[in-house]
């Protein structure tokens, strides 16, 4: 029995499963659509795909860097519930994965989703099974890789990771530049700049900044008669403080208050025989931005059993 590309997405609808997966199974069937549907349930693709659809913001945050730390990446994966997310099945995976980032180099997650992963596998195939295995939607929801001096730190088992990328000079003190490195990762974790420096803000954020100043400035009634010229000199006061809360260089260091970040780093610098820069940066938190289940797991188990 022949099928069409119409059936293809048919089938697609009626289970949720991708379009190739589909087209095995139609092909497996022989064209019949109930059977391929059967093909699909016995492969388990069809459950892992409605578990695809249901929120994951739970999970975790892992960085690997090569022994060389020269190439390193980091990912997010993401699980429905906490339970899930401390298995050491799940973190194995996942540390699998941030490997595969760093040594395949993938260019987006569509990608990462179709690089070999281990044992004839794909990264989705893999994934779909870990899905079948908890029974919860699994996703991988970003990564980022740096090749450099890359240094890595994860903190909280995951709950935030941090890459770090350095350029450095020749002939400079390895161990003092991953001290240096470990250093700034942990700031990053701790304070969460948003920029690298004062030069590093776009334009567009500074005069997005300075409209809220103005605001504030002008509602405290203690301002009400100040000219113009006065405001703009507390505006540009204000937004000081502003670089030094939200700029890695700029910022009060952690383990010395009476330095900034960018001082450490030419402290460090002159330890290890040669310049440190910090060029980049990310920072990942678990679940930054989704919407986080608020059931209660232990209600969900009470009530599965009644």
């Amino acid at each position: 029995m022949s099928f069409t590309a119409k059936d293809v997405q048919l089938l697609r609808e009626r289970t949720g499963v991708g379009m190739m997966d589909c087209k095995k199974a139609l092909v497996e069937a022989d064209g019949d659509m109930d059977k391929a549907i059967n093909i699909l349930r016995e492969k388990g693709l069809a459950a892992a795909a409605k578990k695809s659809g249901r929120l994951a913001a739970e999970g975790m945050v892992y960085a690997y860097v090569d022994a060389d730390r020269k190439v390193g990446s980091m990912v997010e994966v993401n699980s429905e519930t906490d339970f899930v997310a401390k298995n050491q099945e799940f973190q194995a995976f996942v540390k699998k994965v941030a490997q595969v980032v760093t040594e395949k180099n993938p260019s987006d997650l569509d990608a990462l989703l179709k690089t070999e992963f281990e044992n004839g596998q794909t990264v989705m195939e893999t994934l779909r099974e870990k899905i079948l295995v908890v029974g919860e939607n699994l996703s991988i929801r970003r990564f980022v890789r740096f090749e450099g001096e890359v240094v890595s730190y994860v903190h909280g088992e995951g709950r935030i990771g941090v890459l770090v990328r350095l350029e450095a000079a020749d002939g400079i003190n390895p161990d003092v530049l991953n001290e240096c490195g470990k250093d700034i990762a942990m700031q990053i974790a701790a304070l969460n700049p948003l920029y690298l420096d004062k030069d590093s803000v776009p334009q567009g954020d500074i005069e997005k900044e300075k409209e809220i100043l103005i605001a504030q400035i002008k509602n405290d009634p203690k301002n009400a008669n100040k000219p113009e010229q006065i405001i703009e000199k507390m505006v540009e006061g204000r937004l000081g403080k502003f670089y030094e809360n939200n700029c890695l260089l700029n910022q009060a260091f952690v383990k010395d208050n009476g330095i900034t970040v960018g001082q450490y780093v030419a402290k460090m610098s002159e330890k290890a025989g040669g310049e440190i820069k910090v060029a980049e940066f990310v920072r990942f938190e678990k679940g930054e931005g989704l919407q986080k289940r608020e059931d209660n797991f232990a209600d969900e188990v009470a009530s599965m059993i009644k």
